[in-house]
């Protein structure tokens, strides 16, 4: 429960039982960013959300359009009609267009300079480390999209155990393996290995165990990923769990924050698993945050160029969405953001700088609210950090003020 109630209306107000539901639809990005043409030409052009709508002739998606989807920018098939929500836009003030830089910022991080990254394969004196710490020469070493370098490296990998290593245009160190020859908690601490020594200048933002399963020309990688990523102390989500309320993490949050300000990690394999484990949590705390990262639209359908799968996936939420939200309490605020982009449709396969959506929607509201363009994901965590009460991130506006709570 949160804390005691006192004599002040305001103090009152904190104090009731309360939840904060917070939704990332993964890299479902609204629009290039005005910095966007530092991070090149697929940048400039992307606008995932758009895009995948144009791709399928119209997204179908009237539960997203209620709360205020369709006002953000002009999305085919998204009406801006009959709208019972806040909605908005976000711009990142991070460097950066990775999953770490997103979730960070929404907590009151900035990374004011880039994470490093390797387009030409990690260095000696992290491989020879790695190396002699596993016992076995890695292979692959470079920039790959993760399902074609399973597949080119995947049978001599089970010939000889040796790990895949690669990285994308984004912060990563990935490791994959397959569950038959390498076993879950040995690529895991392969994984916590990698991680101590990938500090300083080579801090990556994330190192990340790939599993996969099945025989050449059919691998598939499993829901058994786990990140290990980089940490940056304290945020609201601490404060919040330390005030005493439960701070549910789902999905890969726990591992986004390294556990930071989680109180609760629950695992989920893919989005329509991520939307159930939602509900059961729902119907299980009464208080507190519950934040689920819903990752399909980014690992199956951003990375793999596939933007009819990827408004799909929209389309499969949104179907999903009027069982969230019965389940919402008078005094709950439901939040859904995303945390970059991934345009299946501009050239490569890597995350894009864009623009991301917020919509903010709790039972009393009863009319549409534009909340603008916000100048920092942060805007998120001073929201959340108002809403229960808690000293707010350094940087960031809260949002409640517009939807008329709190004052």
């Amino acid at each position: 429960m949160g804390p005691f109630v006192t004599d002040s209306p305001r103090e009152r107000w904190i104090s009731v039982s309360k939840r904060f539901i917070w939704i990332v639809l993964d890299s479902v990005g609204i629009g290039a960013a005005p910095d966007a043409s530092r991070y090149g030409q697929a940048d400039e052009a992307s606008n995932t959300i758009a895009h995948i709508a144009a791709a399928v002739n119209g997204l179908q998606a009237p539960n997203l359009a209620s709360l205020g989807l369709g006002c953000i920018e002009p999305i085919s098939g998204v009406s801006c009609n009959n709208v019972r929500g806040a909605y908005g836009k976000m711009r990142e003030r991070s460097f950066g267009k990775d999953t770490t830089n997103g979730h960070w910022e929404f907590v009151g991080v900035v990374l004011d300079k880039p994470m490093p990254v390797y387009p030409d394969g990690f260095p000696p004196h992290i491989i020879e480390l790695f190396e002699q710490y596993t016992n076995k020469q890695v292979l692959g070493n470079k920039p790959a999209s993760g399902t074609v370098i399973i597949e080119e490296l995947g049978p001599e990998h089970e010939a000889t155990g040796r790990p895949i290593v690669y990285t994308s245009a984004d912060s990563v160190f990935q490791i994959a393996a397959h569950e038959d020859v390498v076993p879950l908690e040995t690529l895991y601490d392969w994984c916590r290995y990698a991680r101590s020594i990938l500090t300083g200048p080579d801090g990556v933002g994330r190192v990340i165990a790939r599993p996969f399963i099945g025989s050449a020309g059919h691998y598939k990688r499993t829901g058994n990923r786990k990140d290990f990523s980089l940490a940056f102390g304290e945020t609201v989500l601490t404060r919040i769990a330390k005030a005493g309320y439960p701070v549910c993490g789902i999905g890969k949050i726990y591992d986004i924050y390294g556990g930071e300000g989680i109180t609760e990690a629950v695992h989920t394999d893919g989005n329509e698993d991520g939307v159930d484990k939602l509900i059961e949590t729902m119907d299980k705390n009464d208080n507190g945050v519950i934040y689920v990262n819903l990752v399909d639209f980014d690992a199956l359908y951003g990375h793999r160029n596939d933007p009819v799968g990827f408004a799909r996936a929209v389309e499969a939420f949104d179907r999903r969405l009027p069982e969230i939200m019965q389940r919402l309490d008078a005094d709950d605020l439901l939040c859904i953001t995303a945390d970059h982009g991934c345009d299946p449709t501009v050239p490569g396969t890597d995350h894009t700088r864009e623009l991301v959506p917020v919509l903010l929607f709790t039972p009393s509201l009863t009319s549409a609210i534009d909340v603008g363009q916000r100048s920092t994901f942060a805007d998120i965590g001073a929201t959340v950090a108002d809403f229960f009460g808690v000293d707010p991130p350094p940087i960031g506006t809260s949002m409640l003020a517009a939807l008329g709570l709190g004052h």
